[in-house]
């Protein structure tokens, strides 16, 4: 009974993550009117399937290695405390249509409910220096390779007729979008597999391969891609909104800049094992590629709440898992 409850926790923390996160990945191409919601999102769930089915399990096997919790009743508990404050944390920031990051928040409650759990020996250093190596280059290099993408299309296209560059764009947004909801799923599909993986593991249905490596069954793949798909469809726009209208309109092109910076940088470190957080990212490769048409492009007052969501994430999510894990397994002592 407990694996179930587990288990049905981690699918919430899925479905909320397609709810709030994954819309960010198909935000641009909404925004500039080349695909309409219906269409994005399918398109969205498609290419984060693929993601998660190919770019192997780098990202899972550190994101499931974060902290060591054993197995048995006590790290069942202690893993879906983990679960149950991602969720409040992420319908909370939708609650006001602020982007958060699904990815440090699942890192956050992990940390923070293994230390309840087993202290500070709870925790691997050296799955979180890759990620706290992400969590500090993301946002910079989102900005610097939004703008820069966006400064190179404008000087390769100034000569060229606008209408061309528009259905060009048109074209090509379609591309990068697919590429961006891919890179996705192989960064936030493979965080959240891998935590269902290690949900099946804790509950003694598998077992973890020698090394540490996972061997993810296709059909957890499947899950976590639909579960996702379903998220964005039922309460993405609100998101889509404050990601593509509010705080920035982009045209085509800067769509497609911010849309390849992004793409690329996430596709990157998911070879190289390191979580990066898709929201991060993709906000700040907006913010690039809206910058290149002066500072006032951009709404800085939408940008500062995000950034300031960013910033309370960790803290927030360490302490709800913390305390919510110590609760739990106490409850379940009696």
């Amino acid at each position: 009974m407990g694996l179930v409850i587990v288990v049905m926790l981690v699918c919430a923390s899925i479905f909320v993550n397609g709810w709030t996160d994954s819309p960010n990945a198909i935000a641009t191409v909404i925004s500039t009117r080349v695909l309409r919601p219906r269409a994005a999102v399918v398109l969205g769930a498609v290419f984060n399937f693929l993601g998660v089915l190919i770019m192997g399990t780098a990202v899972a096997t550190t994101t499931a290695s974060i902290v060591d919790i054993g197995t048995g009743t006590d790290a069942l508990v202690t893993l879906g405390a983990a679960q149950l404050s991602i969720v409040l944390w992420a319908v909370a920031a939708w609650r006001y249509g602020i982007p958060t990051s699904e990815s440090h928040a699942l890192i956050a409650g992990l940390m923070g409910a293994g230390i309840s759990l087993n202290g500070i020996s709870a925790l691997n250093w050296q799955s979180i220096k890759s990620v706290v190596i992400g969590l500090v280059i993301s946002p910079a290099a989102g900005f610097i390779l939004g703008f820069f993408f966006t400064r190179l299309i404008e000087m390769i296209c100034r000569n060229i007729n606008r209408r061309k560059t528009e259905k060009f764009f048109s074209a090509g947004q379609v591309l990068s979008a697919s590429l961006m909801a891919f890179s996705h799923g192989a960064q936030d599909g493979q965080k959240f597999m891998g935590i269902f993986y290690l949900a099946l593991v804790v509950g003694g249905v598998y077992t973890m391969e020698s090394g540490g490596t996972l061997e993810i069954p296709l059909w957890i793949m499947l899950v976590c891609s639909v579960l996702m798909a379903l998220g964005t469809s039922v309460g993405g726009y609100r998101i889509i909104k404050a990601m593509g209208i509010d705080m920035v309109k982009l045209e085509k092109y800067q769509g497609f800049a911010a849309e390849i910076a992004a793409s690329g940088s996430m596709l990157a470190s998911t070879l190289w094992g390191i979580p990066l957080s898709t929201t991060n990212v993709k906000a700040t490769a907006m913010m690039g590629a809206g910058a290149t048409k002066g500072v006032g492009a951009v709404n800085w007052s939408i940008a500062k709440d995000m950034v300031i969501a960013w910033v309370l994430t960790f803290p927030v999510c360490l302490i709800l898992g913390y305390v919510f894990a110590t609760v739990f397994r106490f409850l379940f002592s009696l």
